[in-house]
């Protein structure tokens, strides 16, 4: 390259975005509740790979769905010939690990797992093409209490993150037998209506009807709204589970709305199906769904297993928290490291991982292109740090072998110090003295880290 032509700027690609600093502390804040909640109902984590093997969606998604038709990553490996495919979801991927791995061979197992997805779609709000999402799958449970289950589980979640305009809709769409005789009606109903069914609709209507129902154009609403209905269809054992599912959220006080026409977008549901949605959000108002999957595992080469999940879109999540007034809290340092001279510089990596050992985040001044190395903009760096303390170790420090402290933005005494309060601290003391400040400023202990207690001041 001629030293006078400048490189290309290259970009992200479109509907793929990236997580600054600025937005990780939300995303921190959601993904440590999240897996709080899971955990404190027995669920345990399974990470998967974003990459499978393209059938594994064909057959499980099914061949004629928008996801496998139209809006798939799949590539060709060079390497052996393998059609691949980018994950469009998790579901099909851990039931094909539960199946590969044998996880059930002792019983049902609770799982959750939290990722990327991607998918080839137009990016819009609420809809990107790499997007992630949280999910749980209970593998190997029969009855509707693992259904209501799954749902109150998300109710605690929506009431942990402070969400409260989340609304629950609720289905049933029975087994294979009931759905095909659903299926033959539904297909003469719309055929009565052929003219006012769009492209997409004239498409599945032999190959997937019950896809129709779940239309978003305005034009064909009232006409849908006619169709016959599946829950007229269901057959004793199905009505008997959809009412104990029914029967669990109510005597929680778990509200719900009945809604004849939710399908969900995969082929391997059956029984249950269940929607949380808000209007906050626009036309991408579903923030989590999921329901029961008998059906899957036995698709996929395992025995016959029942199952059930959800899956939950991270990015809206977050979008209706800022919309609720949930901000982002900046990740903000205990301690900046001020030093000067090159005996002070390796005294302050000392004292660093002895503040570090004893709990506190620290942040040590290292030389960068835009920021001197002088006194000053040392300290105009550990000011905009957002630190509490900044600690200072110069020449005199390191003769006297001792550290200035200096209160940016503590409270000492239960009242807020001066920016010009600093002491004069022993070299080897100086760790008991912060985290006594700390502690005693309202400081808390936060999650261990290693063999010692974490200590954050609350700013």
């Amino acid at each position: 390259m001629s030293e006078n032509k400048k490189a290309e700027k290259i970009v992200g690609v479109k509907g793929m975005n990236d997580i600054l600093p600025a937005d990780a502390a939300l995303w921190e804040l959601f993904e440590n509740t999240v897996e709080s909640v899971l955990k404190s109902y027995g669920f345990q984590q399974i990470r998967t790979p974003i990459v499978e093997s393209t059938a594994l969606f064909a057959r499980g998604l099914g061949a004629v769905t928008d996801i496998v038709e139209k809006e798939m990553y799949s590539f060709i490996d060079s390497m052996n010939g393998d059609n691949l495919t980018l994950r469009p979801e998790s579901t099909a991927g851990v039931v094909r690990a539960a199946i590969e791995h044998n996880l059930t061979y002792d019983g049902p197992k609770r799982l959750w797992y939290s990722g990327q997805m991607f998918r080839h779609e137009r990016p819009q709000r609420g809809r990107y093409r790499q997007f992630h999402q949280v999910g749980a799958e209970a593998i190997g449970f029969t009855g509707p209490d693992i259904d209501a289950e799954l749902i109150m589980m998300c109710q605690r979640l929506w009431d942990d993150l402070g969400l409260q305009d989340v609304k629950l809709q609720l289905n049933s769409i029975g087994d294979a037998e009931e759905r095909n005789r659903h299926r033959a009606d539904l297909i003469a109903y719309f055929e009565q209506h052929q003219a006012l069914l769009d492209t997409d609709a004239q498409r599945r209507l032999h190959s997937n009807p019950l896809r129709i129902l779940d239309t978003k154009n305005p034009a064909m609403q009232e006409m849908v709204n006619g169709a016959p209905q599946l829950l007229a269809y269901l057959g004793e054992e199905s009505r008997a589970h959809f009412d104990g599912v029914q029967k669990i959220l109510n005597h929680n006080n778990i509200p719900f709305a009945i809604n004849p026409r939710l399908v969900r977008g995969m082929d391997y549901y059956n029984r249950t199906v269940f929607e949380w949605v808000t209007d906050q959000l626009g036309s991408q108002g579903t923030v989590c769904g999921g329901g029961r999957y008998d059906p899957l595992v036995e698709m996929f080469g395992g025995k016959p297993t029942p199952a059930c999940g959800f899956a939950m879109g991270i990015e809206r999540l977050l979008e209706l928290m800022r919309a609720n007034g949930e901000q982002a809290v900046r990740n903000e340092c205990d301690v900046y490291l001020v030093h000067q001279g090159e005996a002070a510089q390796l005294q302050s990596f000392v004292l660093a991982e002895r503040l570090r050992n004893a709990g506190l985040d620290v942040v040590l001044h290292c030389a960068s292109a835009n920021a001197g190395g002088s006194f000053k903009a040392q300290m105009k760096r550990a000011d905009a740090s957002g630190a509490a303390y900044a600690i200072i170790i110069g020449e005199d420090e390191v003769a006297n072998h001792t550290a200035t402290v200096k209160t940016l933005r503590a409270e000492v005494d239960g009242e807020k110090a001066s920016a010009g309060n600093q002491s004069v601290v022993p070299f080897d003391a100086v760790s008991d003295y912060l985290v006594d400040q700390i502690v005693g400023a309202g400081g808390d202990h936060d999650h261990d880290h290693g063999d010692h207690e974490h200590v954050h001041y609350h700013h």
